[in-house]
């Protein structure tokens, strides 16, 4: 893929919650679910411009909203909540990567030279459709994803002589990241431990609900825009210089030969890297999708950060030294997971973390940062690799 100078130029985002905002509105005119997305999406998009105040809404031609929710003609109707008449407006569902997605495609407008300025926006409910594939028949009856994490962990901990502690404290890291991001799903009680997360509720013989991303309601937007563009917004864009995206299925049964490995991450992460022209080991900061403990384990393995079979370990250390080099932000596992949202909250950590903008989070001087999102047990990958 050619290279172009397309940056993130501006962001904005909604704090994440485990409840519906229909308790914030009189009962007479509860919200429905589509109403529940327009207002988060509108929210978010409202944030962006309250931090840019150089953006003029003529100059955004492109709207492209990013969820799971079942609302028709959604990019339309949010241009017209934001008062903008785009020449590209739609929809970009794909599950759990919907957002990341978002992103691709935005860039790919601009590459394309179809746009200079494209608004990036995604939200989900936590009761909202998505959180099952239900075409995917090799499942059987097993249909909910913590079967699928199920078989993942139990196979990683067999290859690899892994303990269970070293999993739990994946998430004990993700769990105490999250303290400091104010977007992340409140807090009730005291920071997990290892061992809390290990007397948790046990939902398989492998697989705790403290290892579990948790499904939410949030929203978040960005800018993407050309080099012309970006030039007129902001002095500190943050450039997408590599980008890998790979399906390899959609049963998830059908898409590896091991529950070990996580092929569509590897195929986009060595796409994005080679596209940066750089190599793993340049990676000063990352998110990568954590929908349950062991795939981050898998995630740095397979996107090149440690070698096969090293990962729980990387994270501990990471965990036990207070590096925030893995999920600054706690992740999934503890800031929460709208869907459509997520990819485009990931890629806002990264935008803060390369402008020294990340506060309490902040990891130091970071210059490469990276982006990994997936869906439905990593059937699909997508890898951004972001510059300062």
């Amino acid at each position: 893929m050619t290279q172009h100078k397309i940056s993130i130029s501006a962001w904005g985002q909604t704090p994440f919650t485990t409840s519906s905002t229909k308790a914030t509105i009189p009962a007479a005119a509860a919200a429905t679910a589509t109403d529940q997305i327009k207002d988060l999406m509108f929210d978010s998009i409202k944030a962006l411009f309250e931090n840019n105040s150089n953006i003029e809404k003529n100059d955004i031609d492109t709207v492209l909203v990013s969820t799971n929710n079942n609302t028709k003609y959604l990019g339309a109707i949010i241009s017209e909540m934001i008062d903008i008449k785009p020449k590209i407006s739609h929809n970009i569902e794909s599950m759990c990567s919907s957002g990341t997605n978002a992103l691709v495609s935005a860039y790919s407008y601009i590459a394309s030279g179809l746009s200079k300025a494209a608004l990036v926006v995604g939200a989900d409910t936590f009761d909202g459709p998505g959180q099952i594939l239900e075409w995917d028949q090799t499942r059987g009856q097993f249909t909910h994803p913590i079967f699928w994490a199920s078989l993942f962990c139990k196979a990683y901990k067999t290859a690899f002589g892994i303990h269970q502690q070293d999993i739990a404290t994946i998430a004990a890291k993700n769990h105490k990241n999250a303290i400091d991001n104010p977007n992340a799903i409140p807090r009730q009680g005291a920071i997990p431990s290892t061992a809390d997360i290990l007397d948790s509720k046990k939902l398989t013989d492998d697989l705790h609900i403290l290892e579990c991303s948790r499904p939410s309601t949030g929203a978040a937007a960005v800018l993407v825009t050309s080099n012309e563009m970006t030039s007129k917004i902001t002095d500190t864009p943050i450039w997408i210089s590599g980008i890998g995206q790979k399906t390899t299925a959609a049963s998830f049964t059908k898409s590896t030969d091991s529950y070990t490995k996580m092929h569509s991450t590897a195929d986009a992460a060595k796409q994005a890297f080679s596209m940066a022209k750089i190599t793993p080991t340049q990676v000063d900061v990352a998110e990568v999708h954590d929908a349950f403990a062991v795939c981050e384990a898998l995630a740095v393995e397979d996107i090149g950060f440690i070698k096969k079979g090293k990962g729980a370990q990387f994270c501990n250390q990471l965990y036990k030294t207070q590096d925030r080099k893995i999920n600054p932000r706690g992740g999934l596992i503890g800031s929460g997971h709208p869907l459509g949202a997520t990819g485009i909250a990931q890629t806002i950590e990264i935008m803060q973390q390369l402008q020294n903008n990340a506060k309490k989070r902040q990891v130091p001087n970071p210059r490469v940062g990276l982006v990994h999102n997936m869906s439905a047990a990593a059937t699909s990958s997508t890898v951004l690799v972001m510059t300062n």
